[in-house]
C-alpha cells in the first residue's frame, strides 16, 4: 500500500507540491498522471525518500522509505528512466545491482531474459536505444522481487512490443497482488493498464479515483427544451453546447422512452465515453 497524507513541499515561498492525498493498493495498477511543473515527480521523490517533504507524510507499507527494513526488498523504483554506467555492459550492471541489493546472480540473468536483453546483454549500456535501457531499469526494480513498483515513465522508448511488455507485466503484476504506480505521458496506452488515475495539476491532486469514467449521452431532438425537463424530472444531469444536449444519469433506453412519451421525435442519440486523456486535459488545465 502507497499512502500519501496532505503532503507538502515549499521551496522558498512556493508551494511546489500542496496537500497531497491519495492511495495506490495492492492489487491495483494505479496511474499517476501531471504536466510538466505540476508536482509529479517532486511527489514521487519524496515517497522514495529522496526529497524531504516540508509537512505531511508519504508511506509505504504505513512506514517512511527510510524507516523500511530492506527497502529494495519492498519497493522497485525506475526514476529518472534508471542511472547506469555507460561502459557497463548490460550483465555487467545488473549482477552489480544484484550485489548491492542482496540479489543472487541467478536472478539477474532470469531478468535478462524476462525483460528481453539476453541477447544483448554483453553489449555496453551506452550502446542501447532509449527502449533498451528502459528495459533495463525495469529489471533491476525487480532485482528483489518487491511487492511495489514505482515506475515515472518507464515507456519512453518502447516500440509496440515493448508497450504490450510492459502492460502485461504490470497487469501480472497486480494480479499477483503487488501494488503498482505509474507515471506516463502516453495517455491512451496508459488507458490500457490502470486501474485507478490520480491527477495532479498545480502541486494539488484534483482526481483520485478508479478509472471508471461515467458515460454521457449526446442528445438532438425537435424540442431540446422540453426534453431537457422531461430528463431533469428523471433525475439525470443536463448540459448543452448549443447545439445538443448531454444527458449523463440515464441508459439510452431510458433516454428514447422519455422522448416517446413527451413525443419529441429524436435526431440523434449517441453514448459517448470519455477517454483518459479528456479527463486530463479537461482537470489539468491544459489546452
Amino acid at each position: 500500500m502507497i499512502e500519501t497524507k496532505a503532503l507538502t513541499k515549499r521551496f522558498g515561498k512556493t508551494d511546489a507540491v500542496r496537500d497531497v492525498t491519495f492511495t495506490a493498493a495492492p492489487g491495483r495498477v494505479t496511474g499517476f498522471l501531471g504536466l510538466n511543473g505540476s508536482g509529479k515527480t517532486t511527489t514521487l521523490r519524496m515517497l522514495l525518500g529522496l526529497t524531504r517533504p516540508t509537512s505531511g507524510t508519504a508511506l509505504i507499507n504505513g512506514r517512511r522509505y527510510r524507516d523500511l527494513e530492506h527497502p529494495l526488498r519492498q519497493v522497485g523504483a525506475v526514476l529518472e528512466q534508471g542511472l547506469m554506467h555507460p561502459g557497463q555492459t548490460g550483465r555487467g550492471h545488473l549482477h552489480t545491482q544484484a550485489l548491492l541489493s542482496g540479489a543472487d546472480k541467478a536472478r539477474a540473468e532470469e531478468l535478462l531474459e524476462y525483460v528481453g536483453l539476453a541477447d544483448a546483454a554483453t553489449q555496453r549500456t551506452g550502446d542501447y536505444s532509449l527502449g533498451m535501457r528502459q528495459r533495463l531499469a525495469v529489471a533491476t526494480a525487480l532485482l528483489c522481487e518487491p511487492s511495489i513498483l514505482v515506475l515515472d515513465e518507464p515507456a519512453n522508448g518502447l516500440d509496440p512490443s515493448g508497450m504490450a511488455w510492459l502492460r502485461g507485466l504490470l497487469r501480472d503484476h497486480a494480479a499477483a497482488g503487488g501494488t503498482v504506480l505509474i507515471s506516463s505521458h502516453l495517455l491512451s496506452e496508459l488507458e490500457l493498464m490502470i486501474d485507478d488515475v490520480v491527477i495532479i495539476a498545480d502541486g494539488q491532486v484534483r482526481f483520485a479515483a478508479p478509472l471508471e469514467v461515467e458515460s454521457r449521452l449526446r442528445v438532438r431532438g425537435r424540442d431540446p427544451h422540453t426534453l431537457w425537463q422531461h430528463f431533469e424530472q428523471a433525475g439525470a444531469t443536463v448540459t448543452t453546447d448549443g447545439e445538443a444536449l448531454y444527458v449523463t444519469g440515464l441508459t439510452a433506453e431510458d433516454t428514447g422512452e422519455i422522448a416517446l412519451y413527451a413525443q419529441i421525435a429524436l435526431y440523434e442519440l449517441t453514448v459517448e465515453t470519455p477517454s483518459l486523456e479528456r479527463l486530463f486535459l479537461d482537470l489539468a488545465g491544459a489546452a
